[in-house]
């Protein structure tokens, strides 16, 4: 499509808008139908820890909201010589999980406590028990038995709970809605119905903590709908909210507000049984879509939903490219102190083709790359550490080697569980994320930490915001298709992609690593202290 086209379109609406509020990042990205980006806006956030609780607040929400949308606007009209007033079709996504909770007027009652946080070990376990399914810590109800447990004032008040995208579909359209995957990761669906599981809602209900109440579970939680479903329209006051100009129509559709996991998926092409996908970033997770249910209820693996309504099993880890980032950034200042100025391409770029130059064993150097928790391997709070021996080989290939190993560690310890214990096979895992911008070496360390062949399309770099557009567009103009069938005859009908097979030698280093690894996890709490 050339810019005569695509200026058109734009003047006629003939757009489709995705945001995703990531835990680093809030990105806008604008698609035509023919489902190319041709805009993008983006503001960089760090999530705060207060009080013991990893939180943004909602102020930052909504200044990066306007941002991200400003600079994709601003770049339309730079480009394309358009104003932009008309968008056919908006989908939010965000960070899965978490908890915020309001009461009858719509006011916030606790900080946003997100997916982060490792504080519902109690109500976590009691659910799994209760339910006979997998509760993880991150979960909205999680969070929220919790706060019952703990007798929390704000809980007689409470009237909505819901997510980060939940909660900014609400405010953009008014309604209370989510869609099925990331309504997944509040409470038990099921998969027959669509829809949140009848008796486990019962059995919450009756939960001897919570029948004192008044409010009913069934009516706190969102509404769930499927991709493809009209989840509401741009309201005036949205449309005001979302562009600070003003040149921005109501009545845009607006698609299932979904989660990140849901949007790699989309992203990615992996939402047909026995495909599978990774998403790597601050956190990182594997889904693979399932073609019967799991044997056993295992406290590592989730499960979750499809944007269209298929159990995926889910291994959540909290951490992955935080503690490369870190580092990264202690290099760039070093170059800045220099006189050189990297990009952060040409940075990773640099560490990466170094990283590949590694001795076989990594020069006996270990990393645990925990900015925060990790559920996986029972570490309770943040303890980033980089471990050596006097006589390790301690130079760069090898420590920039041993980072990328260790953010794909906790990732290899729970798809072990799903390999080795339920036997689960894919016909394709395809990964996304920023670290595998750089060409070749992240894929091959993954491809090697899972012994699994590892595709990486050429829009591993685009990511959520996009696979959020792309179910804005679907929910605007899919003529009944499946979502399956609509990516991949419409959306990824000509992929351009790389596949990487794992290498005997990887594979061996990686296993050796990870055998060292898992030696220095368990460690003892002494009196009480959180490890």
């Amino acid at each position: 499509m050339n810019i005569v086209e695509i200026s058109n379109q734009i003047e006629q609406g003939n757009v489709a808008l995705g945001i995703e509020l990531g835990s680093t990042r809030i990105k806008t990205v604008l698609i035509t139908n023919d489902y190319k980006t041709i805009a993008s806006g983006s503001f960089v956030w760090e999530n705060q820890y207060k009080d013991n609780i990893w939180t943004y607040s909602l102020e930052d929400v909504w200044k990066g909201i306007q941002t991200s949308y400003s600079k994709m606007a601003a770049e339309v009209k730079s480009k394309y010589h358009k104003p932009l007033t008309k968008i056919k079709s908006i989908g939010i996504s965000a960070m899965m999980h978490g908890y915020l909770a309001f009461d009858q007027s719509g006011d916030l009652l606790v900080p946003f406590r997100t997916w982060r946080n490792n504080i519902t070990e109690e109500s976590a376990a009691k659910l799994t028990e209760a339910f006979n399914f997998n509760i993880p810590q991150r979960w909205t109800i999680a969070h929220l038995y919790q706060a019952v447990l703990n007798g929390e004032d704000h809980v007689e008040n409470l009237d909505f709970v819901t997510t980060l995208a939940g909660y900014v579909h609400w405010k953009l359209s008014g309604e209370k809605v989510l869609g099925v995957g990331d309504a997944s990761g509040v409470f038990p669906i099921d998969e027959q119905t669509g829809n949140y599981s009848e008796n486990m809602l019962a059995t919450f209900a009756n939960l001897p903590e919570v029948k004192p109440f008044s409010w009913d579970i069934k009516h706190v939680l969102p509404s769930v709908k499927k991709a493809g479903e009209n989840a509401g329209q741009l309201s005036a006051q949205g449309a005001k909210l979302l562009d600070i100009t003003g040149n921005l129509q109501a009545g845009s559709l607006m698609a299932p507000p979904e989660g990140d996991a849901g949007t790699g998926m989309v992203g990615t092409n992996s939402v047909r049984k026995r495909t599978g996908n990774i998403s790597v970033g601050t956190s990182a997770f594997s889904m693979v879509v399932l073609e019967k249910p799991l044997k056993s209820v295992h406290r590592d693996i989730d499960v979750v939903m499809t944007p269209d309504g298929a159990a995926v099993a889910m291994v959540h880890v909290n951490n992955c490219s935080s503690d490369i980032n870190a580092w990264a950034q202690i290099f760039n200042e070093f170059a800045t102190r220099l006189g050189i100025n990297l990009t952060p391409d040409k940075l990773y770029e640099a560490l990466f083709l170094e990283a590949a130059k590694a001795d076989h064993d990594l020069g006996g150097l270990v990393n645990y790359s925990y900015q925060s928790g990790e559920n996986i391997t029972n570490i309770k709070a943040g303890r980033p550490l980089f471990v050596r021996k006097p006589d390790s080989h301690f130079n760069l290939p090898n420590f920039m080697q041993t980072q990328l190993y260790s953010a794909f560690a906790p990732l290899k310890i729970g798809m072990d569980i799903l390999s080795k214990e339920e036997n689960i096979k894919t016909d394709v895992m395809i990964a996304q994320g920023g670290l595998f911008r750089t060409a070749v070496i992240a894929q091959q360390v993954l491809s090697d930490a899972l012994n699994t062949p590892i595709t990486v399309m050429s829009n591993a770099g685009e990511g959520g915001p996009w696979g959020m557009a792309i179910l804005a567009m679907y929910a605007a103009d899919n003529q009944g298709q499946s979502l399956s069938d609509y990516l991949d005859y419409n959306v990824f009908n000509n992929p351009e992609s790389m596949t990487l097979s794992p290498e005997p030698e990887g594979v061996a280093t990686y296993n050796e690593f990870t055998r060292h690894y898992e030696a220095g996890l368990p460690v003892e709490a002494r009196a009480g202290e959180v490890i």
